[in-house]
């Protein structure tokens, strides 16, 4: 994690400086130093604290960090989350990225907390799903847990999910799950798409190990989840907002799965301000 934290800061930096910060090279003194605060400007769930903070180590190594919260806390608007001191230069070459990661970071476990808190007394599990910002997956997944959510595979490699083209290249659901049942080892669970009530019967014959009901309407869901009645876990997905996720989790779904979590999580609103 710390390499794959490091390899992000750096292609990050190099993407915003450059050669080199025109601006602070040519206004700020060379052995200028400073203090700066790192403020919560609205009511937020902290993520990315550390990572937003290694920036300011990976450009000056001297830079001092103290840190007033954790990952997951909740944070009232103007709170100081943490403080950086040393030289200026470096802390104003570092502001952007340290706070675009922050902010980034602490807007997805925020609104994760949302929707969690919208299944508060249900069994349901809110999840996210792969639909994440290209080589940030692991920082975005780690967000969502900061909010209290939960994490679906990770990517291609660590979960079986037969969707609808895989049973269109192969024919049927059934044919998709037996094929994937030979080839699985015994801790890969296999989990089948399906889209009507017609399909979660061929799913549960052919001993699907999850089965996820996509986009459909509530009544159906609530007759898809008796169906089931235990014999495999369920997920539903589509249409998924904070306004109809505790809808969903009272048909007595396991998990809902919504892609919101990450890819429309607006940035959490923290300033740097050198004091």
């Amino acid at each position: 994690m710390e390499l794959y934290v490091r390899k992000i800061i750096e292609h990050a930096l190099s993407e915003d400086i450059g050669p080199g910060d025109v601006t602070s090279e040519a206004t700020v003194p060379a052995g200028s130093t400073s203090t700066a605060d790192m403020l919560a400007k609205q009511d937020l769930v902290l993520a990315g604290l550390d990572v937003s903070l290694e920036v300011f180590h990976f450009l000056d190594a001297a830079i001092q960090l103290t840190r007033f919260a954790q990952d997951g806390d909740r944070i009232e608007s103007g709170k100081v989350i943490a403080r950086v001191s040393g030289s200026t230069r470096v802390l104003l070459a570092g502001e952007r990225v340290a706070l675009n990661l922050l902010q980034h970071m602490s807007g997805i476990a925020t609104l994760t907390s949302k929707y969690v808190e919208q299944l508060k007394g249900l069994k349901a599990q809110a999840l996210d799903t792969r639909k994440t910002l290209p080589g940030l997956r692991q920082l975005e997944k780690y967000a969502v847990r900061m909010g209290g959510g939960t994490n679906h595979r990770f990517g291609l490699y660590d979960g079986m999910l037969i969707k609808d083209n895989h049973i269109k290249a192969v024919g049927s659901i059934a044919k998709a799950i037996e094929s994937a049942r030979r080839k699985a080892h015994h801790l890969l669970k296999i989990e089948v798409e399906t889209k009507t009530l017609d399909e979660v019967r061929e799913a549960l014959a052919a001993k699907a190990d999850i089965i996820l009901l996509d986009n459909m309407p509530l009544d159906t869901i609530r007759e898809a989840v008796k169906l089931i009645n235990g014999q495999a876990s369920v997920e539903a997905s589509g249409n998924v907002t904070l306004e109809t996720i505790r809808e969903i989790g009272e048909t007595g779904v396991d998990f809902i799965s919504s892609g919101s979590l990450t890819h429309s999580a607006p940035a959490a609103d923290i300033s740097m301000k050198i004091k």
